[in-house]
């Protein structure tokens, strides 16, 4: 599903973006699509690794732990139909 939005920028940020949505070869609403859910799971992964560090886990939990996390932020991002190391 996908909704329209109004929104504003400025002349450089909208001009970066349309900058790097034409190098990757993507419309600059699927390029502004694609970072604003990338930030959202930056900020989802960040929040993991925090509560993981303060649960004090031991590390080779925490790197399964996150290599887990980073499957799922890559199946997010890219639909699972690309291969992610293990």
């Amino acid at each position: 599903m996908t909704a329209k939005v109004t929104l504003s920028f400025s002349d450089e940020t909208i001009e970066e973006a349309r900058r790097f949505a034409k190098r990757e070869g993507l419309s600059l609403s699927a390029w502004m699509d694609r970072a604003a859910r990338e930030k959202a799971l930056r900020e989802v992964f960040t929040a993991h690794a925090e509560a993981v560090g303060r649960a004090g886990l031991d590390l080779e939990s925490a790197a399964l732990a996150d290599a887990q996390e980073v499957g799922m932020v890559h199946d997010a991002l890219f639909g699972g139909g690309r291969p992610r190391a293990a």
